[in-house]
């Protein structure tokens, strides 16, 4: 399935990843404007639209002719925010849809430790 959603979306969940991962550590430098087009092969005001997003997320600080950094906390911060939305967007889904299929607790961790198990 393609992706849908903007470029400067994916460069920011792209930093984000980095952030989480460790790969981006907190008070690293983050890539610049001009890194991240070029590596990309997108327009300078797209990158500096997803950096932006970051630092309005509160994940960056700008430091003036040093550039964009990680802040502390920011490792913690995204983590934080993907638990809510695995919450959100597949947990809390799937317990209605076992519900709905009258499924037990029981059941449900049953077929969820026969998926773990494939992995």
């Amino acid at each position: 399935m393609p992706e849908t959603r903007p470029i400067y979306q994916r460069l920011a969940a792209g930093i984000r990843d980095q952030i989480s991962s460790g790969l981006l550590p907190e008070g690293e430098r983050a890539p610049s404007t001009n890194e991240l087009s070029a590596f990309h092969s997108v327009n300078p005001t797209t990158s500096a639209k997803a950096l932006t997003l970051l630092v309005d997320e509160g994940l960056l600080e700008k430091r003036r002719g040093l550039g964009m950094f990680v802040v502390h906390g920011a490792r913690e911060k995204v983590r934080a925010t993907r638990r809510e939305n695995l919450a959100a967007s597949f947990i809390r889904p799937l317990l209605d849809e076992a519900r709905a299929l009258g499924l037990s607790d029981a059941e449900l961790d049953r077929l969820l430790d026969e998926e773990r198990n494939r992995l």
